[in-house]
């Protein structure tokens, strides 16, 4: 293997910082090098699994200069922490959910737009399209990392404690969601009182009236087994997850043009791999979530009247990229 899985936390930490302080300001194609990687995601995970064959690829087209260490399900920190370490050059490289991302730069929360997209296969496409691209340009000089491309996880539903047979029946619950501005005016503008709250709580959580439901989707339902904890699902589609690859900008300033491209190549071809995954991924996790017995309801837009509009509304300022962004997705 090319790429080596840190699983002690401490460890984790020990060799970022130890790697940062020996890091040489300059490059050349011959000279070695150990690139660390970080993910939000647990090893098992998708992301996690393509980050890791990333590594392989660079050790192998590198004729093994280079190796890549991968640090999953945020070792190194949450995902505010991963960026301030790839500002300082202590991470190399990440794949992170655009949630922080959009917390520090707006425009990237429309791609957060409610019911943009049908399934899958269309938040792909919609991804790689030139609204979504654009918006990478962006990120050098707004944040100091360059970013490669996109990834992303299946749909986004809502799975709750208690039956949901109108929207009415949301007002008032508590929502756990991923604390970031799109997601908390969407439950806001619901009724309902989002909740912010560490992925690993939530099977608890659940079960002692904490959170009443979970903004989820259908691979988190299915490794955290939420289903034990809350028998409802609306399966609504109502947003898409994206993830992003980042590579530090300091890092890049000291690389060759050759090992620019590696690095570059490498990511983009995981991060196709990642959405050619879960567009086949999208139907058998939704078929195993129903074979668990809980009740599903299929709803949609037409579900949560006004909500779509007034979510827009909110976010006028980021129009021009929304209206860019529907007129591909209607496509």
């Amino acid at each position: 293997m090319g790429v080596r899985v840190i699983k002690n936390f401490r460890s984790a930490i020990f060799s970022a910082v130890i790697g940062a302080l020996l890091a040489v300001p300059a490059l050349g194609d011959a000279d070695a090098r150990e690139f660390r990687v970080g993910t939000i995601v647990p090893a098992a995970h998708v992301w996690s699994q393509k980050a890791a064959a990333m590594g392989d690829a660079i050790k192998q087209k590198s004729g093994g200069s280079h190796t890549v260490t991968l640090f999953p399900a945020g070792q190194l920190g949450d995902e505010s922490q991963m960026v301030q370490q790839l500002q300082t050059g202590a991470l190399d490289m990440a794949f992170l959910t655009i949630a922080d991302v959009s917390n520090r730069i707006p425009a990237f929360g429309a791609l957060y737009t409610p019911f943009l997209v049908k399934n899958v296969a269309d938040a792909a496409r919609l991804l790689k399209g030139p609204t979504a691209r654009k918006l990478l340009d962006q990120l050098p000089q707004k944040m100091g990392v360059v970013g490669v491309g996109y990834g992303l996880a299946t749909l986004r539903q809502m799975l709750a404690a208690a039956p949901v047979n109108s929207v009415a029946d949301l007002a008032g619950k508590k929502m756990r969601i991923t604390p970031f501005k799109p997601f908390r005016d969407l439950y806001s503008i619901i009724g309902i009182a989002p909740t912010p709250m560490p992925l690993p709580d939530v099977y608890d959580a659940l079960a002692n009236g904490q959170v009443d439901a979970i903004d989820t989707d259908t691979e988190q339902i299915l490794i955290f087994r939420f289903d034990q904890r809350a028998k409802y699902l609306l399966m609504t589609n109502h947003a898409m997850f994206p993830m992003v690859g980042l590579i530090s900008g300091r890092t890049w300033r000291q690389l060759s043009d050759s090992d620019k491209e590696l690095l570059k190549g490498s990511m983009a071809e995981a991060l196709d791999e990642i959405l050619t995954t879960y567009v086949k991924l999208e139907p058998e996790l939704k078929a195993k979530v129903k074979a668990t017995g809980i009740e599903v309801k299929e709803v949609g837009r037409e579900f949560f009247p006004g909500v779509v509009e007034k979510w827009e509304k909110a976010w006028e300022n980021e129009k021009p990229v929304i209206d860019q962004l529907r007129a591909e997705a209607a496509k």
